[in-house]
C-alpha cells in the first residue's frame, strides 16, 4: 500500500476518534469519515487496475 494511504488513513482514524470523544469537535467525525471513504476508493482504484507503486 502507498504510504500516502497509509498516513491518510491513520489520519482519519485519530480524526474519527477524537472527533466521536469531543462533543465541540464533532465536525472533526465527518473529516475523519471523508478521509477515510478517499482512502478506501484510491486502494480501490488500485487494487481494480491492478498497478503496483
Amino acid at each position: 500500500m502507498n504510504i500516502l494511504l497509509i498516513v491518510i488513513i491513520v489520519v482519519a482514524i485519530v480524526l474519527a476518534i477524537t472527533g466521536g470523544l469531543v462533543n465541540s469537535l464533532q465536525f472533526l467525525l465527518w473529516v475523519g469519515l471523508v478521509l477515510a471513504a478517499i482512502a478506501i476508493i484510491a486502494w480501490l482504484i488500485r487494487a481494480i487496475s491492478g498497478r503496483r507503486v
